[in-house]
């Protein structure tokens, strides 16, 4: 006993705060950018893991279940976050998709169709573009891809209808990786 006192003794108290308390503007800026790809670098870690113990069909089924569950807690948690209720319609949708994970990594267009209709078209995408500089096919994320918009959409407001307009596998027509109608059912 009188062992262990003498051993923590050796220990100094070190600054154990998070590192965003010290940063400014720009700072946490950067760290929410860098937040974002290591969140999305886990979420390919993962899917590649699981695709090499149970095969691509596998992988993509756990994957359209994650993300289904995973859009619905990030549109919740961002609606919170600014205060809006379920049912506000495009301008709601809108603001919520500027706030997703990925807004901090991605770029994407967002446009409207008088109050009823809402697209999103993504110019840049962070897994496309790196499968390109790696010479590699597109990943097919279309299924993934209706899944998790859809559950998003209906999250901010259940009266949305998701369409997907292009998505890899789909041969690509309109600029950017993909493209996303939302249309609310009156």
């Amino acid at each position: 006993m009188e062992q262990e006192g003498a051993m923590d003794a050796q220990w100094e108290e070190m600054d154990s705060r998070p590192g965003y308390e010290d940063s400014d503007t720009e700072g946490l800026r950067q760290a929410l950018v860098d937040a974002s790809k290591l969140w999305l670098a886990h979420d390919g870690l993962w899917f590649l893991e699981w695709e090499r113990e149970h095969g691509m069909d596998a992988a993509m089924a756990a994957d359209a279940a994650a993300w289904r569950r995973f859009a619905a807690i990030e549109a919740t948690r961002i609606m919170s976050r600014l205060g809006l209720e379920p049912g506000g319609g495009v301008d709601a949708l809108a603001q919520c998709l500027r706030h997703r994970l990925y807004a901090n990594m991605c770029r994407f267009a967002i446009q409207r169709r008088g109050g009823c209709e809402l697209r999103l078209r993504m110019l840049d995408c962070r897994v496309q573009d790196a499968r390109e500089r790696q010479a590699k096919p597109p990943f097919p994320c279309k299924c993934v891809g209706i899944v998790e918009f859809d559950a998003f959409a209906r999250t901010v407001d259940p009266r949305f209808t998701t369409t997907c307009e292009q998505c890899p596998p789909d041969e690509l027509s309109h600029g950017g990786w993909c493209e996303w109608r939302f249309g609310l059912a009156e």
